[in-house]
């Protein structure tokens, strides 16, 4: 925003000179830079160097003609220079055929002159709106890009050799290519993200956007607006256009992350978007066609959830056409050293820490911890050691392990710190069963359920 709280640069194409000159003294009121120029041959040097939030061209330059071809000529001139400008074309006839070609080849809107001053202005207004929104996706488009480029290889920063890890850059390289739904299950802290990140970096639609949504951190009243988008004015705080995620993301991936999290009034808001492939902006009523690769990812048990009703069967059938479950960290031991060392090494260089290793003690006390936050765990647990070490070889006193790593549960021979606990009442239910024989009425008794409440949990578990 610059002085007087005006803003914008616009352009003004046009061989009518008096015209230019009502224009300029209007419009100057309003907007930041009005330029003009009456021979559209300048077009050119103009655009290489000067940037418009909008164009305003005539679609007639020579005398008693009125084919509109000057200006569809320069229209498709001005897109191969930058592809992202906004123009609206202008004219003295009011042929519709002509605005619908005119839009047609990559027009933002047509006016006719002489314009109402005040229609006028609503039209640039939005179309700079428009051209804000066009800059912002570039400018995602770019970002994007420049993560890729840092990607060392196929999968970036998911590390590992196990045999569970290795079964996902399989199903990676199997669901990358196509544009299938996928949903991404797995404990917090697991990689979830960088899953989504990985099948999107593999995909045909690498070159554009990757959207990310944490459906966890929008609330109810902004769902709509974050991800479909608002009008100007269409609740308090809404004070101009804006486009929602699914728009930003066309063309691209969008992941919505923690997607178990939706109340069922938003799961049916979802879904219908996800049907339709077409989302309409909170206080619009026109409808935008979306085009987008959708990745999901939840640590809720969304199977469960449908069987209580609190997560949609159709919406689940939507997004699950292909599953990626990601193993917990518990169950990847064997990739904990590569990763310990993958940290180390990057926190070395962030802190200017001169450690070169980690010693065998800390490497098996790593692999004796449960890591209930998973990599995300083990990742803060290696940043902390770096930190507050003081040598060069971490060692076990260097790390803050909470947890005893060797308790064992009673009459079952497994450790009780790798297990959540739905394990351990698993194991419970279990052991009840076999002292009673598998007489339901006496276990359920025992554990303090009813008959329908253990019959429900001996489904859940297969037992």
């Amino acid at each position: 925003m610059t002085e007087k709280g005006k803003s914008g640069k616009i352009l003004i194409v046009d061989d009518n000179e008096d015209l230019l000159k009502a224009a300029k003294i209007f419009l100057k009121r309003h907007f930041q830079q009005v330029d003009l120029e009456t021979n559209p041959e300048t077009i050119p040097t103009l655009l290489n160097n000067e940037s418009y939030d909008v164009i305003l061209l005539d679609m007639n330059f020579t005398k008693d003609v009125s084919s509109g071809k000057e200006g569809y000529y320069w229209l498709e001139k001005i897109l191969e220079i930058d592809p992202s400008s906004v123009v609206v074309l202008i004219t003295a006839y009011g042929d519709v055929q002509m605005a619908v070609k005119a839009i047609k080849a990559g027009a933002t809107d047509f006016v006719l002159k002489p314009w109402e001053n005040e229609k006028l202005l609503a039209t640039l207004f939005s179309a700079m709106r428009l051209r804000e929104t066009r800059l912002e996706v570039e400018d995602l488009k770019t970002k994007q890009e420049a993560i890729n480029l840092k990607i060392n290889d196929r999968y970036g920063d998911i590390i590992g050799q196990s045999a569970s890890i290795r079964k996902v850059f399989e199903t990676i390289d199997r669901v990358a290519a196509t544009d299938a739904n996928v949903l991404i299950l797995g404990e917090n802290g697991t990689g979830k993200e960088l899953i989504a990140r990985a099948i999107h970096n593999n995909s045909p639609r690498k070159g554009q956007v990757f959207v990310n949504v944490d459906l966890g951190s929008v609330s109810e009243t902004l769902f709509e607006s974050e991800l479909f988008g608002h009008k100007k004015g269409a609740f308090t705080d809404a004070k101009e256009d804006r486009p929602g995620r699914f728009e930003i993301a066309n063309k691209g991936t969008l992941f919505l992350d923690e997607i178990g999290n939706l109340s069922l009034p938003l799961q049916a808001k979802l879904l219908t978007a996800l049907q339709n492939r077409k989302v309409s902006r909170v206080g619009a009523n026109k409808e935008v066609e979306i085009d987008i690769r959708l990745v999901c990812a939840t640590n809720m048990p969304l199977y469960d959830m449908v069987k209580e009703n609190k997560f949609r069967q159709d919406l689940l059938y939507r997004i699950n056409t292909i599953e990626v479950e990601l193993p917990p960290l518990r169950d990847r031991l064997e990739d904990i050293p590569v990763l310990a060392e993958h940290f180390l090494k990057h926190y070395s260089e962030k802190y200017d820490k001169n450690i070169s290793k980690i010693s065998d003690a800390s490497l098996t006390r790593m692999q004796k911890h449960n890591w209930p936050g998973n990599i995300r765990e083990l990742q803060h647990a290696l940043e902390r050691a770096v930190i507050m070490g003081n040598s060069q070889v971490l060692q076990p006193e260097d790390f803050n392990f909470t947890s005893q790593p060797q308790q064992q549960l009673d009459g079952d021979n497994v450790m009780l710190d790798q297990f959540k606990l739905e394990d351990v009442e698993k194991i419970l239910i279990r052991k009840v069963l076999k002292k009673y024989n598998g007489n339901i009425t006496q276990a359920a008794s025992e554990l303090g359920l009813t008959r329908s409440s253990l019959y429900r949990r001996l489904e859940k578990y297969g037992l």
